[in-house]
């Protein structure tokens, strides 16, 4: 099994059922759908797995106990692939509507039609960028903590972060970690008071105010931080096992601003329950969207995913344009 999708040669002037925009866990559960409701389907997207590579071991998700990141990436690919549904590397810069149809215009293969859109396209999690982080990603820096805390047992971790994510994090942190460093770039913390009360009164936490972290470091795994205190310059170094990164996301405004989705007051694409945007025959699934903001799970993209997927179909019924 490969990590990139297969295209099987598919003839790009069709108009397609729907073209899905996307290649995380929830444009492959909404391609997966759309397949078992024999949609012709296309799904467009630049990083097969989207934020599934930035991962390690998975062990929250029903069944697979314990997996890799890549060979869960693998399984989404074959699953889509038993259902002879198209997948290509590109990049979606917009789409219009012409009369009962969107052309959706991509960087490298020039305009594609479609009767439906699903728009799947994630967020990007903001990162510190700073020396060590791309290297240790997956072996000991974590951006999700409800993710990854189990695997953290009995261990030092550090959490960075001064918002509800972090807090929370830290909270669960706590109970699986013998000592979690809560380190903040300023004096308060913008999380709800409940949380920071609750965080405050665990005894394995130490809240680290005014500071930074500017290096990771380790070997084949994560073993120190650098923190320096913005106050006084002063650095030092903290031995860790892992370094969990929740400082927030950054929602697809430019996405959705140019294609005329409308958003929340946060960035994210506005839906209902049933993944339904603004735009009629277009729908949205996953991280990108305006739903479970705080919770974004794989579990709860694939859920999406597959909702969409049900709402393209319908739409198309209640048509008659299958």
């Amino acid at each position: 099994m490969s990590l990139l999708p297969k295209s099987f040669n598919v003839d790009l002037n069709q108009i397609f059922d729907t073209v899905i925009i996307g290649l995380g866990p929830a444009a492959y559960s909404a391609a997966l759908y759309t397949g078992r409701y024999m949609l012709k389907t296309l799904v467009i997207g630049e990083t097969p797995g989207g934020q599934l590579t930035e991962a390690g071991e998975v062990d929250d998700y029903l069944g697979l106990i314990g997996v890799q990141a890549q060979d869960m990436i693998k399984l989404f690919n074959a699953h889509i692939e038993k259902y002879n549904i198209p997948a290509i590397i590109d990049t979606v810069e917009s789409f219009r509507r012409e009369g009962d149809i969107y052309v959706v215009k991509t960087k490298r293969k020039g305009e594609i039609k479609a009767r439906t859109v699903i728009v799947a396209i994630g967020v990007k999690r903001r990162k510190l960028n700073v020396p060590g982080e791309d290297k240790f990603t997956g072996r000991g820096v974590s951006y999700c903590s409800v993710c990854d805390a189990p695997l953290f047992k009995n261990r030092v971790v550090a959490v960075v972060g001064g918002g509800d994510s972090a807090l929370e994090g830290a909270e669960l942190l706590s109970r699986y970690a013998t000592k979690v460093y809560l380190i903040h770039r300023r004096d308060q913390f913008r999380a709800q008071p409940v949380y920071v009360d609750t965080v405050k009164a665990k005894p394995n936490v130490e809240i680290i105010l005014n500071s930074t972290v500017t290096e990771i470091k380790g070997d084949k795994l994560v073993r120190q931080i650098t923190v320096k205190n913005l106050k006084t310059g002063e650095t030092k170094d903290v031995d860790v096992n892992g370094i969990f990164i929740e400082i927030g996301f950054e929602p697809p405004v430019e996405f959705a601003k140019v294609n005329s989705l409308e958003t929340d007051q946060n960035g994210y694409i506005k839906v209902d329950e049933w993944g339904r945007t603004n735009l009629p025959g277009v729908f949205a699934a996953g991280d990108c969207t305006s739903t479970w903001l705080g919770f974004r799970q794989v579990v709860t993209a694939v859920a999406q995913g597959a909702v969409a997927a049900r709402s393209a179909y319908t739409y198309l019924n209640e048509r008659k344009v299958r």
